[in-house]
């Protein structure tokens, strides 16, 4: 499979497609207002502690509290709570706060003790604790974080306080999985653990040594930031994503890295030359007049994440609806050969409806609970077919999920791991009008509540003089007519003066009522 990863810089904005053999698969966006979190480590303060849903909530200093599950709380907390004290030298078991009321710390438990009380949780309001973001904020969620902290690198992920060394599930030899593991264990200091990544595979020694290094440095700079400042403060900002991408996804398999921009392609090219110097080459700049998506016939793909509906090549098409509770994807056969057996052309369209799914669910950064609505199969084998089908297109996401098998009824039910929201999001916001509901109320409802406002109005005001401002669209149907128009037959009904006033700042079905004799706007005393 040929992959690449090309790179548009436009103003403030930077998108980043990785192709696999020339079709769009995955899309990342960067804007100073949309600013990659997944990653930042926190020093922040227990704020609430709930055990009826199994969490907590960190003050990390943002406008919502860190969601904090306790199967997320590190069974090296104490360490974690020992790296932070300064004064190590009591010997009443505690420590003193630092004059600012802050609450003493516990000293580490020895460790059977800690064995035996790995999966109790013992968090208390105010008591200080270190974060890190797993899952960017989505709707009115606020970030999800884990105090089992990691460090990523090129080719390793350091674990603070923890001894134990994973490989990469990707890395299937064993005799490459068994010299990385001796590797590992001859230069990792005692009290820290690794998981070796994948691009580590047939890599020397020497650049593990320099990853390490690194990452050594930036933990220990982390150690000392966090003994310097209270609660709640930001201690490690990860890469951007631009960065991290490269840094993750820049591998063996990927052909060629292509930038429009001058100042990242210098950067990019000098971060792979110090890391990766034998794939320096695989770094291009890209010259062409034409915008680097329009040539590789990325932004016609993009235009397509924007759509409910997407067309399979064969005349079938699926239906992608996103709520905040879960996605729902409806297969339709559409013009997909109606004249043939039915049962074979129901396989045929889920088979392909599969693999085009399972590309928009990367492509769109899908997560949470996901139900696929396929067309009916009566033959179980079929739908054994199409399982086995979205297992095997699935292989290729590296996000965490769980497929179940098709039900009688062929729907098909998954979980996808959410780190950030869905892109459709960097493209869009809500629509001022309808709020992103994709309706608003209709004309004569509107009119409807403009009819019980001023009946409220005239059984507990005698004011007679009235103006009701209106969008221009409503404004324009209230005085749809000659003198029997609705606007008059209201006037007429509550025996008021009425005076319409369009006002382009007014969404549609908003209005406001201005009392003539008072001259201000009186639409809230009389709404209920």
């Amino acid at each position: 499979m040929k992959k690449e990863i090309l790179i548009n810089s436009v103003g403030n904005e930077i998108r980043i497609a990785i192709t696999e053999d020339g079709r769009l698969a995955e899309l990342f966006v960067e804007t100073p207002e949309k600013e990659r979190m997944v990653g930042d480590i926190y020093f922040g303060k227990v704020a609430k502690v709930m055990p009826g849903i199994q969490a907590a909530f960190i003050d990390i200093g943002m406008q919502q509290d860190g969601f904090l599950h306790f199967s997320d709380i590190s069974s090296y907390q104490d360490e974690f709570n020992t790296m932070l004290d300064d004064d190590d030298d009591d010997d009443d078991g505690t420590d003193e706060g630092e004059g600012n009321g802050a609450p003493a710390r516990p000293k580490p438990a020895p460790k059977r003790l800690r064995e035996d009380r790995r999966r109790e949780v013992n968090l208390q309001k105010g008591q200080e604790i270190i974060v890190q973001v797993t899952k960017e904020p989505v709707g009115k969620k606020g970030v999800r974080v884990t105090s089992q902290v990691s460090l990523p690198g090129r080719f390793l992920v350091l674990l603070p306080f923890d001894g134990k060394v994973g490989i990469s599930k990707k890395i299937v030899s064993f005799k490459e999985r068994r010299r990385l593991r001796r590797l590992v264990r001859t230069i990792l200091p005692q009290g820290f653990g690794v998981i070796v990544r994948t691009n580590a595979e047939n890599q020397d020694e020497t650049l593990f040594l320099q990853d390490l290094e690194s990452l050594l440095k930036t933990w220990h700079d982390i150690e000392a930031t966090a003994k310097n400042e209270r609660p709640p403060a930001l201690l490690y900002k990860d890469m951007a994503t631009t960065s991290s991408v490269i840094r993750d996804l820049f591998s063996e398999q990927v052909e060629h890295v292509v930038i429009d921009d001058k100042k990242l392609y210098r950067e990019i090219k000098s971060y792979v030359k110090t890391v990766s110097p034998e794939m320096e080459d695989r770094i291009e700049q890209y010259g062409k007049r034409q915008p680097i998506f329009d040539s590789f016939g990325i932004e016609k793909e993009i235009a397509t994440l924007l759509t409910r509906k997407v067309w399979l090549k064969h005349g079938g098409y699926i239906i992608v609806e996103q709520t905040e509770a879960m996605v729902v994807v409806d297969v339709n056969s559409g013009r997909y050969a109606a004249n043939k057996e039915q049962e074979e052309n129901s396989l045929r369209t889920n088979l392909e409806a599969a693999r085009e799914i399972c590309r928009q669910i990367r492509l769109r950064d899908l997560g949470g609970i996901i139900v696929i609505d396929f067309i009916d199969m009566s033959d179980e084998r079929n739908r054994k077919k199409v399982y086995d089908e979205v297992k095997k297109e699935f292989k290729r996401d590296r996000a965490k999920h769980t497929i179940l098998p098709l039900t009688e009824f062929c729907l098909m039910q998954i979980t996808r791991q959410r780190q950030r929201q869905s892109i459709i999001h960097s493209f869009t916001e809500p629509c001022p009008t309808c709020g992103g509901s994709g309706n608003i109320q209709s004309k004569t409802t509107i009119l409807s509540n403009i009819e019980r406002w001023m009946q409220r109005f005239r059984a507990e005001s005698g004011e007679r003089r009235l103006r009701l401002r209106l969008s221009p669209t409503m404004a324009e149907y209230m005085s749809d007519g000659r003198f029997f128009n609705r606007k008059n037959r209201l006037a007429f009904r509550f025996r008021t003066l009425l005076t319409i006033e369009p006002d382009k700042s007014l969404p549609i079905d908003e209005f406001q009522f201005v009392s003539v004799k008072q001259d201000k706007d009186i639409t809230s005393e009389f709404t209920t």
